[in-house]
């Protein structure tokens, strides 16, 4: 096991710098880094104040030694006042270094937010902090209630509680989380009203019903179908195994026989399925929490795209990143004690 788990963090390892390298290169490309630019400048500069501008900064420098340098395995060299030529932070809002050295994402810098005018860690901490509370409560609402559904409608396939159940799973997976949102606002806005107008941001505090309850749900629609077919298709095969006959035939009940012997090989499936849902959720609250005003890591994720937000979108792409990787060794390593018979070999 601990082999095994050594040789699969090298491979993330180098998955890692393989899809950070990819991204750096995608969001460092020449028309993001004029536009940058001219954000930076009030969109007043001329092609040559643009040109003097990205050199200054370090834009101009080689691509593998900027990688290096936002990794922090190579020393960074600060950028230089306009006016005095003295060494000076890259951007004047946030305490970049003013010397020469090791100052990258090992070092705990992910460089400075030109959205935010802050650095790009105290904006993603607490925005994955208020993602990280939405996701826990859709997948408490998620778990409990797909598997129910699944287990349900596999033990009594072809059953009308079979069929329903199906049905049910379909339409709420195929209904995107815009379409469900806006209803989910019309029901409780124009026919209930229970928003009464609430529809303030939140950042963790002065969560309302609005910009919280309203996108957990969001959230776990779609999501409660998808997981509850695939338990079910699970629970199907696994009821048709010639241990559960066995069973059936040595006189245990009914429930007993589902408890002792098929939910534990059924949930292997489902187990897989629920650990893919925190990458899935991670990216899938971009349209939920802007569509809510949600301040979280989808709500940043999409005000650092919109505005070019360079060191930002790097910052969340190296979270998604580790949740990816992570959440697929968990899954891995839940395999084996959830089926002793998988080996790691």
């Amino acid at each position: 096991m601990h082999s095994f788990i050594l040789r699969r963090l090298g491979v993330m390892a180098l998955t890692m710098v393989s899809l950070t390298l990819i991204v750096f290169y995608m969001v460092n490309l020449e028309p993001n880094l004029k536009k940058l630019a001219l954000n930076q400048t009030n969109n007043r500069a001329s092609a040559v104040d643009v040109e003097n501008w990205l050199r200054a900064n370090g834009y101009r420098e080689p691509f593998f030694k900027r990688y290096a340098e936002w990794v922090g395995v190579w020393p960074k060299d600060p950028s230089a006042d306009p006016t005095t030529g003295k060494p000076a932070p890259k951007f004047g809002f946030c305490n970049g270094p003013t010397n020469r050295q090791f100052s990258g994402v090992l070092q705990g810098d992910f460089g400075c937010s030109t959205k935010f005018r802050t650095a790009v860690s105290a904006k993603i901490l607490p925005a994955l902090a208020a993602t990280s509370k939405l996701m826990f409560w859709a997948l408490a609402t998620v778990i409990p209630i797909s598997l129910l559904m699944g287990i349900l409608a596999g033990m009594r396939e072809g059953t009308p509680t079979d069929r329903t159940l199906s049905v049910l799973s379909i339409v709420t997976t195929a209904t995107p989380e815009y379409v469900s949102g806006v209803i989910f606002t019309v029901i409780f806005a124009s026919w209930l009203g229970w928003l009464n107008g609430s529809a303030a941001s939140a950042t963790g505090q002065g969560l309302t019903f609005y910009n919280f309850a309203l996108p957990v749900m969001t959230m776990a629609i779609a999501d409660i179908g998808y997981i509850a077919r695939m338990t079910r298709a699970s629970m199907v095969e696994v009821m048709t195994q010639q241990y559960i006959r066995t069973a059936r035939l040595k006189g245990l009940s009914f429930p007993r026989v589902v408890l002792k012997h098929a939910l534990r090989n059924a949930l292997i499936t489902p187990f897989t399925v629920i650990m893919l849902q925190f990458p899935w959720l991670l990216t899938g609250v971009v349209v939920v929490e802007t569509m809510f005003r949600y301040q979280g890591f989808g709500f940043i994720l999409n005000e650092a795209a919109a505005n070019n937000d360079i060191d930002l979108l790097l910052g969340c792409s190296l979270v998604s990143v580790v949740v990816v990787l992570l959440t697929q060794l968990i899954s891995d390593i839940g395999y084996v004690y959830l089926n002793p018979r998988i080996r790691v070999q």
